[in-house]
């Protein structure tokens, strides 16, 4: 791992190549994106060095284009395209305790009330990773006992559950329903009974809470057996309405864990199931029924987030109360993408009221989400098991995503030029035989070809960067140079510009797009909004699902909908 000091001067240096390359205003995040990408043992520091490449980048980009060139010819010039650290797949996951390979069976799951998103990737990509790595079985095993008159199981995710599956390239060799599973919780609970380590709390909420307040247990806590059998019928029978009765575990009442103290193991719900519909109102709590399940189903080891613990405690107390042996259990912490809102409730009532535009909508930062954006399954997979099974609650920054995704794309992703919020330009004295320019559609990769790009005597220019740079010489990038007038007339105006000069100078450049010929271009960004803008020429045979670098704004994909030469064009951001 690179000491401050030495990572301080890297970033410099990149800084200034990026300043050199970008006309004097060097870029954060391609900078911090080659770092994470070339030093995977970096990204645990990403927010870190995202401080630090944001002060050398403000640093860097108040100096001079001299003052630039100076400085990167004194750290030794441009620094050399640097290998990726090679880090074996797995390395920092332990083996699974006692599997066999062949025998291994592991289970996910999801609750369906809504679509998977970027934070259920962890445990998409490490049960498959070890489903591979002991050639085992994994099941899909649908959590839909009824939740909430909020938070509901709805029939529509069962499907939509399964084709993110699909789209992840995680196929499940079986899939289980607990709502089909319910009388195989019962002869459980009868059991637990027996053993009288449970009882029918039917207490008002007002009297359990003061009797806890005061440390008391619940009256019913006194039933025997037979007493709780009896109240246990009736509440199959339908004796009791919701919120009437419940089946409460006997634990520790001086348990440190408040919320340990007697939890419920079944409770009554008359919602209408969409899989079942009302066939059953006593349904079991998910530790319970994970108690059982984990033990019916086979499954060899519990994989799940830290924030689990307490059913593990739950299970490991029912297996141990009835003499069962269950499977072990394995942790990780919590992954966070910073950029990343999420939000189940928020997505499915802004889906819902029409807000966002379907379970792709950008925001929601769903699986679809990332497909719509361009940004592949294989590198959301790379980008999860680069963090292992560490216990540590880590919080990284987009970037550290779209960089293994850049490492894909780039190479096959041919540049465009767009402008956003375009103003156009009608340069004087332009020459007569630059109506047009040979664009190479990859710096880097001549056998992607070129194409021809129609120039002046017209432009569109970004309206930001004209009134930036009012009044100033500029040069329209790979092009020409030209001096702008003192005044900018705001977006969708027209003003008139002076040609100067053909030689590559060093100033200030600027994207441009040539009317002739000029594509409308509508770009959904990462936050729902849509931008207009017009690109060049070639955009008008861009192709649906195709992943283009509209250049000095990033990675866009074009909607699969969308048909060839249909306007506007409409793409989909995905990253720098």
């Amino acid at each position: 791992m690179s000491s401050l000091s030495e990572l301080a001067v890297r970033i410099r240096r990149l800084a200034l190549e990026n300043a050199r390359t970008h006309g004097g205003t060097p870029r954060a995040g391609p900078i911090l994106a080659r770092l994470l990408a070339s030093d995977a043992t970096l990204r645990p520091r990403a927010e870190e060095l995202r401080a630090l490449v944001d002060s050398v980048v403000a640093e860097v980009g108040a100096l001079s284009a001299d003052q630039v060139a100076g400085e990167l010819a004194a750290l030794g010039g441009p620094e050399p395209a640097r290998p990726r650290e090679a880090r074996a797949e797995g390395a920092d996951f332990p083996e699974l305790p006692g599997a066999e390979p062949g025998k291994v069976v592991l289970r996910m799951a999801p609750f369906p009330s809504g679509v998977l998103h970027i934070g259920h990737g962890r445990m998409l990509y490490t049960h498959q990773y070890y489903r591979e790595r002991y050639r085992g079985r994994l099941l899909l095993v649908f959590d839909d006992t009824p939740g909430s008159e909020e938070k509901r199981v709805e029939r529509e995710f069962f499907d939509l559950i399964l084709g993110d599956l699909e789209l992840a390239g995680v196929r499940p060799d079986s899939v289980v329903y607990k709502s089909d599973r319910v009388p195989h919780f019962y002869p459980w609970a009868e059991r637990v009974i027996d053993r009288g380590a449970a009882y029918v709390c039917r207490c008002p909420p007002e009297l359990l809470r003061e009797r806890r307040a005061q440390g008391l247990p619940c009256p019913e806590r006194t039933q025997t057996p037979g007493e709780a059998r009896d109240a246990w019928r009736r509440m199959l029978e339908g004796a009791y309405a919701p919120g009437e009765a419940v089946l409460r575990l006997k634990t520790d009442l001086a348990d440190p864990d408040p919320a340990f103290r007697d939890r419920v193991l079944f409770r009554i719900s008359d919602l209408d199931h969409p899989r079942v519909g009302h066939r059953y109102r006593v349904w079991p709590l998910l530790e319970f029924s994970w108690a059982v399940d984990d033990v019916e189903l086979g499954v060899t080891h519990v994989l799940r987030g830290k924030d689990l613990v307490i059913e593990d405690r739950m299970q490991r107390y029912v297996w141990d109360l009835l003499g069962v042996p269950g499977p072990p259990f394995l942790h990780w912490g919590i992954l966070r993408v910073r950029e990343a809102k999420v939000s189940k409730s928020k997505a499915y009532r802004e889906v819902k009221e029409g807000i966002y535009d379907g379970w792709a909508d950008p925001r929601t930062w769903s699986l679809r989400s990332l497909e719509r954006r361009g940004i592949s399954m294989g590198a959301l997979r790379s980008f999860i098991l680069s963090f292992g099974m560490s216990l540590a609650d880590i919080e990284v920054p987009a970037e550290t995503l779209y960089a293994e995704n850049r490492k894909r794309i780039d190479a096959t992703s041919a540049r465009r030029a767009f402008v956003a919020d375009p103003v156009r330009v009608d340069v004087e004295d332009y020459p007569a035989g630059l109506d047009a320019v040979v664009l190479a559609n990859h710096p880097d990769r001549p056998e992607l070809g070129t194409r021809v790009a129609p120039a002046g005597p017209s432009f569109f220019l970004p309206a930001h960067d004209l009134a930036a740079h009012a009044g100033e010489p500029i040069r329209l990038k790979d092009l020409a140079n030209i001096e702008l007038p003192a005044t900018i007339p705001p977006t969708g105006g027209r003003l008139a510009a002076r040609f100067v000069s053909r030689e590559n100078r060093k100033l200030p450049r600027l994207q441009w797009v040539g009317v002739e010929g000029a594509v409308p271009v509508d770009l959904l960004d990462v936050e729902g909004a849509h931008r207009a803008g017009v690109g060049e020429r070639a955009l008008g045979g861009a192709l649906p699902g195709e992943i283009l670098q509209f250049e000095r704004v990033g990675f866009v994909r074009v909607e699969p909908d969308q048909a060839v030469g249909a306007s506007p064009l409409r793409v989909v951001f995905g990253h720098p």
